[in-house]
């Protein structure tokens, strides 16, 4: 790989962390109860990448010969066992007949997704999408991951929702060793984990080896300069690009030690796919201890212009084959996680950036469409239905065949799961989401019944902005942060001159002390022979003293 595209890996894998024990610490709170102890929680975000057929997907079937005569003649599902397939309506309270894709009873572990379903541990979550549809892929999930509605980009086009709600939740714990977001399957990063400061909130390893991907990124770009010009803003830029290139090390070697632990082990077996292939690793690394709080997945290949099925009356095709595969991985992560305690923490959904419309096209596919279900899943969830079947007569000729009507807004499920689940407070949750169209607090808007009683935050226990453990002021400056050799330290006033500092490991011991002199208008703290971990770098200008947290790289 060329040093220009290491640069761009080690950008991207410049994440936000938070060590275990910090973890704890920002999260102790008076209120002891159970659903307090929140430190531990994680989300999984499966991609379902093209854009998912939902009415194939969840069959309406109170208009089924609407849908199997006009709209769907030749790919329809046909329901040849009526209660195997339907949806346990008696768990809902809503007077709909709803039918599973076949597909979705795959899953030799749970039946899939059905069987999740009548475990209580899935939520379906009907029409789901955001008031202005756009049905280009690459516009709908840039408006998805940034938190946009089609009507503004007032949430940023730079930056993801999940960027901003972890730099909020946990403004003053980065950096650290490990990602705080993980991403695999793809080769590019999300942009919903772009901060609005750090760019990159999340490690992104694509496919699903963690020992070639730890290999792969310690043999990057070849050897780095050895005789870097100091006293130089030349030296200074090319010290910092190194030691940012040599960071993502760190983090590599973080997923690496995780994967390996004694404990990472899977204990149930998984399918054969590619899919799979990332839920298992995400389960391995979550019981091999490493304290990443959001996992992203992504199966592709559900933009079915062709051949979604084989012809009429055969539902094989691309679409069987997608759901099978996704409905037998998420059988295969769920008893995993569920085979000891690790599962209490965790939540899983399906997203996709759009659905199919509701007619046929001439090649046994669907073409761009609008809403889609989502599914929600895992111990913590409410099991049941939130919404009512699509009404079909909506799709006519006047309208390009398109289901338009929006039950839920995509932001308020993700927002529901920040709050009731996550212990994000009413600020934290605008500042990652707000209806700049309606404007309106999603925090005002969530949905109720996707998290169980027993798993439910209580408003007592929220993460607040300002619960910061460490406080830094803002009278200096230090980078590179990572750094692995040389730490350069500037005073953010002219009069500086001679500051005192220590630099303090985890246990609060001094390992380093000394005298900077800021004559030249900064000084250097050597960091070479130090253990790589997380320090507090202490600066005292004789009034008044400040901290800001440094981790030390491998030099």
């Amino acid at each position: 790989m060329k040093r220009r595209e290491f640069i761009k890996l080690s950008v991207t894998a410049s994440a936000l962390g938070l060590l275990p024990h910090e973890v704890g610490a920002a999260l102790k709170l008076a209120n002891t109860s159970l659903n307090c102890n929140i430190s531990n929680r994680k989300l999984v975000l499966i991609e379902l990448k093209g854009g998912n057929d939902g009415l194939n997907t969840l069959i309406p079937y109170d208009n089924y010969g609407y849908y199997s005569n006009t709209l769907r003649p030749d790919i329809h599902i046909p329901v040849t066992n009526y209660n195997n397939m339907a949806v346990d309506i008696s768990k809902t309270g809503t007077n709909q007949d709803l039918i599973f894709n076949p597909a979705l009873l795959e899953g030799s572990i749970n039946s899939g997704f059905k069987g999740l379903y009548q475990d209580g541990m899935l939520r379906v979550l009907q029409s789901v999408g955001y008031p202005s549809a756009n049905k280009s892929h690459f516009a709908s999930i840039d408006l998805w991951a940034t938190g946009n509605d089609g009507n503004s980009w007032d949430n940023g086009k730079e930056s993801g929702w999940m960027g901003r709600f972890i730099e909020k939740a946990y403004s003053d714990l980065f950096p650290s060793t490990f990602p705080v977001g993980i991403q695999l399957g793809s080769s590019n990063t999300w942009l919903g984990f772009h901060g609005e400061h750090e760019h990159g909130t999340a490690l992104n390893i694509e496919g699903q080896n963690s020992e070639n991907f730890y290999t792969v990124l310690n043999g990057l770009a070849g050897q780095a300069p050895q005789n870097i010009p100091s006293n130089s803003h030349y030296g200074t830029e090319l010290q910092y690009i190194v030691d940012t290139d040599a960071s993502a090390n760190i983090y590599a070697e973080a997923i690496q030690n995780s994967f390996n632990a004694p404990g990472a082990t899977n204990l149930v077996a998984y399918p054969d796919t590619d899919l799979a292939d990332q839920l298992k690793t995400v389960a391995r690394l979550i019981r091999g201890g490493i304290e990443t709080k959001v996992y992203m997945v992504t199966i592709g290949g559900f933009d079915t212009h062709n051949n979604q099925n084989q012809g009429s009356g055969d539902i094989n095709g691309k679409h069987t084959e997608l759901l099978t595969e996704l409905s037998s991985a998420v059988d295969a992560f769920v008893a995993d996680i569920n085979s000891d305690s690790v599962g209490d923490d965790i939540i899983g959904l399906t997203f996709s950036e759009f659905g199919r419309k509701a007619i046929q096209n001439g090649n046994y596919g669907t073409d761009h469409g609008e809403i889609a279900p989502m599914f929600v899943f895992g111990k913590p969830v409410q099991g049941g239905i939130s919404g009512v079947n699509v009404d079909l007569n909506e799709a006519n000729s006047n309208n390009n065949w398109q289901i338009k009507t929006v039950q839920h807004d995509y932001r308020q499920v993700f927002a529901t799961i920040m709050q009731d689940f996550l212990g994000a407070d009413n600020s934290i949750i605008d500042n990652a989401f707000f209806d700049n169209t309606n404007m309106e607090s999603f925090s005002e808007n969530k949905l109720s019944s996707i998290i169980k009683t027993s798993h439910f935050v209580d408003s007592s226990c929220y993460i607040t902005l300002g619960t910061n453990q460490i406080k830094e002021e803002s009278f200096f400056a230090a980078y590179p942060n990572p750094v692995n050799d040389k730490l350069f330290i500037n005073p953010l006033s002219e009069s500086a001159t001679i500051m005192g500092y220590r630099m303090i490991d985890t246990n609060g011991r001094t390992v380093k002390k000394g005298k900077l002199d800021f004559e030249n208008g900064f000084d250097v703290i050597e960091m070479s022979y130090l253990k790589s971990g997380i320090y507090i770098v202490q600066l005292s200008d004789g009034e008044r003293t400040a901290h800001k947290k440094i981790i030390k790289g491998t030099s």
